[in-house]
C-alpha cells in the first residue's frame, strides 16, 4: 500500500477556495508519526496508536489538517476525528475521549487559518467543531467559544524519588503507601488479557458506584492492540483478590494515567496509592519526566484533592466549540436521574448501555 504523502495530500472540497490547507490521513501518512515523535507539545492523544484505537473501537475517522505543502516534512497539524451519529449528530472533535489535544502549530495565525477553513464546513457537513487545547487556543474573534472547563493535573518527575515522596501529602499519600507495604499487597503489571479482565471487573464496580456505564471492554482490547507495551495494566491484590487497578499509556517522556478502578471495601489498605507510587518509580527508572493525571470536573473536589495530594500542578482546560450551541454529548448522560438509574440496573444492562452509548458521546 502506498502512503498518502506519496500520492500527495488531499485538499478538502469545502476548502478548495483556501489554498494551502491540506488534509492527510495520520494512520497512513508516515509524516504524522514522525512529526508527533519530535514535537515538544505532542501527547499520547496525538499518536497513531490512540487514533487507530478510536477507529478500530468506534469507527471514528481521524484526519489531520495542515498548512505544510505536499511532499515536505510536516511543520504543523491539527488532528480531529469525524464522529457520525444519528443520536448526537455529525461533528469534528479534537479529540474524542481525550483529556486534551494541543494544536501543533507554530503561530496563532496558522491556527486561525486552518480553523477558518474548517468553520466553512459547519452546517453543510458538521453540527460543530470542538477543540480541547491546553495553551494554543484561537483568537477570540475566531468564533470559537468556551463550552466546558476542567482542571488538568500533572506531576513533574524531574526531582529524585526521595524528594518526590517528601512532597506527597503525609496522611493521604505517604501513610497509605506505607500501609500498603505493611499489608503485603501483591503487585502485577503488564498488558495481558488476564490483567485486563481483572482491571475491567474493578472498573465496572467503580463506574456503578458513580452512576456511570463503563466503556466497552473492546475499547481496552483495542488500546492494548494499538499501544502494545506502552499500555500497562497495574493490579494491587489482597490475599489473591484484586482490590485496585489503573491503566497507563506512555508517549515520549510522559506516562498518562487514563483509567482506574477499586473495591472500596479495601481502600483502607492503600492499594491505589501503591499503584501510583509504583508507576512513578517505574517512570523514573525509564527516565520519564512527567506523570499526566488527566482532567477533573471543576466541582469534583475529591478527585482534585486526590491529585494535588501527589504534588500535582493544576492547569485550567477550556474546551472550545464553533458554533456555540447546546448539544447532546456525554455531559448530558451524567444527569443525576440517569446516574441513579445506572446504579440500580443489572450488570449486563450496565455493560450493554456502555456498548451502545460510548460510540455516540466521544
Amino acid at each position: 500500500m502506498r502512503l498518502d504523502h506519496e500520492l500527495g495530500p488531499t485538499v478538502l472540497p469545502a476548502l478548495q477556495d483556501r489554498a494551502g490547507i491540506y488534509e492527510i490521513d495520520p494512520l497512513q501518512d508516515s509524516r504524522w508519526a514522525e512529526f508527533v515523535g519530535r514535537h515538544p507539545r505532542a501527547s499520547v492523544f496525538h499518536t497513531p496508536s490512540w487514533l487507530s484505537a478510536l477507529q478500530w473501537a468506534y469507527g471514528y475517522e481521524p484526519a489531520v489538517f495542515s498548512t505544510s505543502p505536499p511532499n515536505e516534512a510536516l511543520r504543523s497539524g491539527l488532528v480531529f476525528c469525524r464522529l457520525k451519529s444519528r443520536l448526537t449528530g455529525n461533528r469534528l472533535v479534537s479529540l474524542p475521549f481525550s483529556d486534551h489535544c494541543e494544536p501543533l502549530v507554530e503561530t496563532k495565525e496558522e491556527l486561525d487559518t486552518i480553523l477558518l477553513g474548517l468553520k466553512s464546513t459547519v452546517g453543510r457537513q458538521w453540527k460543530y467543531v470542538e477543540m480541547r487545547p491546553i495553551e494554543q487556543a484561537p483568537e477570540g474573534a475566531s468564533g470559537f467559544a468556551e463550552c466546558h472547563s476542567y482542571y488538568w493535573h500533572y506531576v513533574d518527575l524531574s526531582p529524585g524519588c526521595e524528594a518526590l515522596f517528601r512532597g506527597f501529602h503525609k496522611d493521604c499519600v505517604q501513610r497509605k503507601i506505607r500501609r500498603a507495604e505493611r499489608e503485603s499487597l501483591s503487585y502485577e503489571v503488564g498488558n495481558s488479557e488476564q490483567l485486563l479482565k481483572k482491571f475491567y471487573r474493578l472498573l465496572i464496580i467503580t463506574r456503578r458506584r458513580y452512576g456511570l456505564p463503563p466503556p466497552p471492554y473492546f475499547w481496552f482490547q483495542q488500546l492494548s492492540r494499538a499501544f502494545g507495551h506502552n499500555m500497562q495494566v497495574r493490579i494491587a491484590s489482597h490475599n489473591g483478590a484484586p482490590v485496585a487497578s489503573i491503566v497507563t499509556l506512555k508517549q515520549g517522556g510522559t506516562v498518562v494515567y487514563k483509567y482506574g478502578g477499586s473495591d472500596v471495601r479495601f481502600n483502607r489498605l492503600g492499594g491505589m496509592s501503591l499503584l501510583f507510587w509504583q508507576t512513578i518509580l517505574e517512570a523514573k527508572q525509564e527516565g520519564l519526566s512527567r506523570l499526566d493525571l488527566g482532567r477533573a470536573d471543576l466541582d469534583n473536589q475529591g478527585l482534585i484533592q486526590f491529585k494535588e495530594h501527589w504534588g500535582a500542578r493544576r492547569v485550567v482546560l477550556k474546551y472550545l466549540k464553533f458554533p456555540d450551541r447546546p448539544d447532546i454529548t456525554h455531559h448530558s448522560f451524567s444527569a443525576p436521574l440517569l446516574r441513579t438509574m445506572v446504579r440500580a440496573v443489572p450488570e449486563w444492562c450496565l455493560i450493554a448501555a456502555g456498548k451502545f452509548l460510548y460510540p455516540h458521546i466521544g
